[in-house]
């Protein structure tokens, strides 16, 4: 059986949906012969490699948040995060392209290393100081430390045309799937689980996945995702 997730570096849901996602397919009793394939999605396609800013400056530009509003929204971020055992900086995070970090990834597949790259990614963008952003350099010691060659994720890097064809080609996909917003999860082209659902959903989706066949039917409709106008944000709106 093959999972399919859709998915963009800079989505907090994303970092989030992959921990509870592989939690319920740690317990899945066929996760041998699973295949995850992981598919490209940007949130921001129209931004250049060097353009880079702070992720609080540009929730309250691009979605018109007061400064409150947007480090509120990181702190509750944080604590979904920590829940599932992860790290999160909720202060000083950078916001980029994540166009060539779409690309390492399908070199990556090639390679073997797509979920070693993909996590250390997330590491890098959500826990750590140092940005991913614009520099090519810490790319290649990422991708070097997931096990891939750094001359070869180096000479990725330097062609903007390799891989791009097949970003591209994931990203109408999922259009043409229905998906507006990320993590989202197609399971043997069978099943969609939209958004970073509790891993109980998870669970139930890979169970029927495995068990039936059917025109894409998605599953848990209402979790948490990020898209085009912004990231949700739990608990917002709560009195």
């Amino acid at each position: 059986m093959r999972v399919e997730i859709w998915t963009d570096i800079a989505c907090p849901w994303c970092y989030v949906g992959k921990a509870r996602f592989d939690k319920a397919l740690a317990a899945f009793p066929h996760r041998e012969q699973v295949e995850v394939v992981h598919r490209s999605f940007e949130l921001d396609p129209g931004r250049a490699k060097g353009d880079t800013t702070e992720v609080i400056a540009m929730l309250m530009k691009k979605y018109g948040m007061s400064e409150e509003q947007a480090r509120d929204g990181e702190r509750r971020l944080g604590e979904n995060a920590a829940a599932e055992g992860l790290e999160y900086r909720t202060e000083g995070r950078d916001h980029g392209s994540t166009f060539d970090l779409h690309r390492l990834l399908h070199l990556a597949r090639e390679r073997g290393r797509q979920d070693a790259l993909i996590e250390a990614f997330y590491r890098a963008n959500f826990a750590e100081e140092r940005s991913v952003f614009g520099d090519d350099d810490r790319l290649v010691e990422l991708a070097a430390a997931a096990g891939l060659d750094p001359a070869e994720a180096r000479a990725v890097l330097a062609d903007p045309e390799r891989y791009a064809d097949r970003v591209r080609a994931d990203e109408q996909e999922a259009a043409q799937l229905g998906a507006t917003g990320v993590p989202f999860f197609v399971l043997d082209r069978a099943y969609g689980v939209s958004g970073a659902q509790p891993t109980e959903v998870f669970a139930r989706a890979l169970t029927q996945a495995w068990c039936d066949r059917a025109p894409l039917d998605v599953v848990g409709d209402g979790g948490e995702v990020c898209g085009p106008d912004g990231c949700a944000v739990p608990g917002a709106g709560a009195s």
